[in-house]
């Protein structure tokens, strides 16, 4: 079994909102990216998608782009971004999904052999964050810490534990965050985030930090192609 990781996929089957329209990378991005899953991907195998799934707006907008992703091979994992709208109660969102996608929300997974948990996440403060985005930031903390608890519980045999946020754990010098402070304390083997766009980004793929891997899969920054994280 292999774990491979990619994210904001900005799917648009039932509203019209084409990325094309961001620039070249964009230019039938979707169609490269089922080619290479399909090249990539096994019936066993996990592929996990670190939000920005659908520009859906309402929960049945999402369906289309969800049914997409469940035809392609594998397993798939999904946690909520900034722009996931469609995203309303965790509950909603469950009964929704086709067979082979998963969802996690301040929860935790274990499948294949491994543990999966994840959270949004959200912008690291600086000295010029406003109170809103300071108490956001808060929030997220505990909601990973909630999550990483929930996963803690399910490693019953030692498995591996991977987390997604779709916000960057880290600042764009790779500093230690609030976030960053909370995985450290817990058994983490990676952790893929997304959020990150444009040619103009000049961020690392992979960095290595307190023995934590952690993968950058925007997929305009990755060719649009899936990530390997395990095999």
């Amino acid at each position: 079994m292999a774990i491979f990781a990619i994210s904001d996929l900005h799917l648009s089957n039932s509203v019209n909102k084409p990325m094309d329209i961001f620039g070249g990378q964009w230019e039938n991005y979707w169609e490269r990216i089922k080619e290479d899953w399909s090249e990539k991907v096994g019936e066993d195998d996990i592929v996990l998608i670190a939000g920005d799934i659908s520009w859906a707006m309402r929960l049945e907008e999402a369906v289309a782009d969800l049914k997409e992703i469940a035809a392609l091979k594998g397993k798939k994992i999904i946690i909520r971004g900034n722009h996931e709208y469609w995203w309303s109660s965790y509950v909603k969102v469950k009964s929704i999904l086709p067979e082979s996608v998963y969802a996690i929300q301040n929860d935790a997974l274990k499948l294949g052999g491994s543990v999966f948990c994840g959270t949004r996440g959200w912008t690291i403060p600086d000295q010029n964050s406003d109170e809103q985005d300071v108490k956001i930031y808060e929030r997220e903390k505990l909601r990973l810490k909630m999550t990483l608890d929930a996963a803690v519980k399910l490693r019953t045999g030692g498995e591996d534990l991977y987390v997604m946020t779709h916000y960057p754990p880290m600042n764009a010098r790779y500093e230690d965050s609030g976030f960053t402070e909370i995985l450290r304390e817990y058994p983490v083997t990676a952790v893929i985030y997304g959020h990150l766009h444009g040619k103009d980004i000049r961020a690392e793929f992979l960095v290595e930090k307190d023995g934590i891997k952690y993968y950058l899969t925007s997929c305009d920054l990755v060719e649009n192609k899936l990530v390997l994280v395990a095999k």
